[in-house]
């Protein structure tokens, strides 16, 4: 790396981690200390506002940022896109906040490159058809929630239980809020549940924040809960005719695919056969289930009341 190439590294260095000291500074750039000196003289001289302190080091005085030097288009439109992605499906703060960036953004890109991306965000474009009033309010509070570390309260609507145990109401330590196949989820501690679970936000019917704080566990991080506590494992095969639109819309707990003789070989982690039930059933014919036994009996279950609505032929009327 010449010198040119290094002293921006360092400005973005401490612009993302703040306080660095010259023996930091050294070990990430493999240089010495007397090098790091005569780096940051480099910088104050040319006008960066490099502040120092004896024992904590070098950073940048509060408030400066380096402006962007140059866009190429792919990374222009990255940036707009992902604006208005954040935008469309965060709250009202957060949708100001992405528009405002966006408005900084344009601003620094050549006219040549405003008219490329113009041109690209008139054939890329984000739509979801999903989305709600009430949710994005639901958003801003988890956001907030999981941001101060508070604690929340929710009325919650489960499936595939009995009605009168179907809502009820839970204290839950939101620890992400995570977009999966059209759908919002939160994942926190629940303390009816004593484990980490994922809510989905269309089924919380009233959500309110609480007092207490929590703190997040060091070692959480959204990859481990993807399939925690999934014991169950599914195996189902799905044919030929059918195998191009099961990889289109795997369903929410597949971990997975692989191509079989006979079609599509698809497998499942759920913490209950019903989880999946409705997803297999909607394929009809074109699936069946190889493992575990008792997910077959329950479809046969499921088929045979089925069956039983429309045996007779006659149409039932209210």
């Amino acid at each position: 790396m010449n010198r040119t190439d290094r002293l921006l590294a360092i400005i973005l260095e401490l612009q993302a981690r703040g306080w660095q000291r010259a023996e930091d500074l050294g070990r990430t750039f493999e240089i010495s200390k007397r090098t790091v000196y005569r780096d940051m003289q480099a910088l104050a001289e040319a006008g960066v506002p490099v502040v120092s302190s004896p024992g904590q080091g070098y950073q940048l005085d509060e408030g400066y940022f380096l402006p962007p030097l140059s866009f190429t288009t792919d990374e222009a439109i990255c940036l707009v896109l992902g604006s208005d992605f954040v935008a469309k499906k965060f709250d009202a703060q957060y949708r100001a906040s992405a528009q405002s960036a966006l408005q900084k953004i344009n601003a620094v890109f050549a006219p040549r490159l405003r008219a490329e991306v113009d041109d690209l965000k008139n054939s890329l474009r984000f739509l979801d058809v999903n989305d709600s009033p009430v949710q994005s309010e639901t958003l801003a509070q988890l956001r907030r929630a999981i941001i101060q570390r508070q604690r929340i309260k929710i009325a919650y609507e489960t499936r595939y239980t009995e009605a009168e145990q179907r809502h009820n109401r839970r204290e839950v330590d939101p620890y992400a809020l995570v977009y999966i196949s059209k759908a919002w989820y939160v994942i926190g501690y629940c303390h009816l549940r004593q484990d980490i679970r994922f809510f989905r936000l269309e089924r919380i019917d009233h959500l309110s924040v609480l007092k207490t704080t929590f703190e997040r566990p060091a070692d959480f991080t959204l990859q481990l809960t993807d399939i925690r506590d999934r014991a169950i494992v599914v195996k189902a095969l799905f044919s030929h005719d059918v195998k191009r639109w099961v990889r289109e819309d795997p369903g929410f707990y597949t971990s997975r695919m692989e191509d079989h003789p006979d079609g599509l070989l698809v497998t499942l982690h759920v913490r209950r056969e019903q989880d999946i039930l409705s997803w297999l059933l909607s394929w009809g014919r074109q699936v069946r289930v190889l493992s575990p036994p008792s997910l077959q009996r329950l479809l046969a279950e499921e088929a045979e009341a089925v069956f039983e609505h429309y045996k007779t032929g006659e149409m039932l009327l209210p």
